[in-house]
């Protein structure tokens, strides 16, 4: 600790043994998924590093997963620093790690992020941000500013914001358009939710520790939210939602669109809630698309209608959990999704949960069905002794993955971590071995 309210880490031969593996998922878009950090030591005042009003998985101008991982594989971390907290009226975050060398995949490289916002105007900020460095080897950088108006006494008593930001890239051999930028205006409330989001990515922004699933775009999102609380007839609040989304390329040209309508939304006093959706939706594709491993859908416009009809039990039940049917068109021909998640806690130290997802796929381009099952056991021992247990299975793949990890807190600073992962694999209807690991962690806190 630096000072009362800044932190600096370092961090040698970094090892995330006791990180969980990531949920697997199905992917029936085109574009790639965005899993969320896990590690500890890139957790920790993560929040410092948030960049522009209205970004999300369209556009994260420092995603940490780029940092000891790449295509898949990990990356060895030799030496790292951070830095975050407070200082004055700003928050300061920075990180520089060196990577080791992987055959065929990358050299050893420096990488690193500084992150600066001030605040301004009792609920407003300004930022700026720069990383350097490309995971892959070879130069990269991104550079970007931010500032964000916020007030909770708009009209008397309401929040509103508004922000803008631009990022800019370079390093490598690339030239052209290498800039984003974006405007959102805000009003989330109880009762009224508006918002106004617009960003544009150019063809050639490529932010090196950045997570960015679509270039050369101009992306639209309208929402509005009208949430009354009747108070009767056993709901606690109502949800009429409607939102619309727009992607166009550079020239204008539509890409992909959706109107997002949920006609009935309501969370009962119980806490349960029941859902029902109607989902209008287009995507023009200009090379050919493969949604699954031996079914590709040719370049065209599509246009579709979907469906979704959903109820959740809630959390506060010994046995809860959600149910999502979605249905309708898909790339002319129709798609059902089934996806069940389930949560049976008998007690406060010991809980299962459970997820299903099934899809099935009949379409022009050929019939395709995938299934993910996951369960996941967690079992508290002692307030000093927990136990987990994550088994996942994906017919993509065929492979079925088991991730146990105990943790014993033998004394405040001490804590004692044993993982075990264990994957089979169905070849040619016959399960075979594919590989395992054990691994011993001890971590203990020096405190002077």
């Amino acid at each position: 600790r630096l000072s009362g309210n800044l932190l600096g880490s370092v961090t040698v031969n970094t090892d995330f043994a006791e990180t969980e593996v990531d949920a697997r998922r199905t992917n029936l878009t085109r574009f790639p998924l965005f899993f969320p950090e896990k590690r500890t030591f890139f957790l920790e005042g993560t929040d410092v590093f948030e960049f522009g009003l209205g970004l999300s998985g369209d556009l994260v101008p420092f995603f940490t997963r780029r940092v000891g991982l790449l295509e898949g594989r990990e990356v060895p971390i030799r030496v790292g620093g951070k830095l975050n907290g407070q200082v004055g009226s700003s928050r300061v975050g920075a990180i520089v790690t060196r990577t080791g060398a992987v055959d065929g995949l990358t050299p050893g490289t420096t990488l690193g992020a500084i992150r600066w916002r001030q605040n301004v105007l009792h609920e407003s900020s300004v930022g700026a941000m720069l990383t350097a460095g490309n995971p892959a080897g070879g130069s990269g950088w991104t550079a970007g500013a931010d500032a964000t108006y916020r007030t909770s006494r708009f009209g008397g008593d309401k929040n509103f914001l508004v922000g803008t930001w631009y990022l800019a890239t370079g390093g490598g051999t690339t030239r052209g358009d290498r800039a984003a930028y974006g405007v959102k205006v805000d009003y989330p409330n109880d009762l009224v939710d508006i918002g106004f989001t617009w960003r544009r990515i150019g063809r050639d922004f490529e932010p090196a520790l950045g997570f960015v699933p679509r270039r050369g775009v101009h992306l639209l999102h309208l929402g509005a939210t009208i949430s009354p609380r009747p108070g009767k007839f056993g709901v606690r609040q109502a949800f009429f939602e409607n939102f619309l989304t727009l992607a166009t390329d550079l020239d204008g040209r539509w890409e992909s669109y959706q109107w997002f309508a949920a006609p009935v939304n309501y969370r009962l006093e119980s806490g349960d809630r029941i859902e029902a959706n109607i989902i209008p939706q287009g995507e023009r594709l200009v090379e050919p698309f493969e949604i699954v491993e031996g079914v590709t859908i040719d370049p065209g416009a599509y246009r579709f209608t979907r469906y979704r009809l959903e109820a959740e039990f809630a959390a506060r039940r010994r046995i809860s959990g959600q149910a999502t049917w979605r249905f309708g068109g898909f790339y002319g021909g129709h798609l059902h999704q089934v996806q069940l998640e389930g949560a049976w806690k008998p007690s406060a130290s010991f809980a299962v949960e459970l997820n299903l997802e099934h899809n099935v796929g009949r379409l022009p381009a050929g019939d395709f069905a995938t299934t993910l099952v996951g369960a996941r056991l967690r079992f508290n021992v002692s307030p000093q002794l927990q136990i987990n247990s994550f088994i996942q299975y994906d017919s993509e793949s065929q492979s079925l993955g088991t991730n146990s990890r105990l943790r014993w807190t033998a004394t405040p600073v001490t804590e004692v971590f044993l993982v075990y992962n264990h994957n089979i694999r169905d070849r040619l209807d016959r399960w075979s071995f594919e590989s395992n690991q054990l691994l011993a962690k001890v971590q203990h806190a020096f405190r002077y």
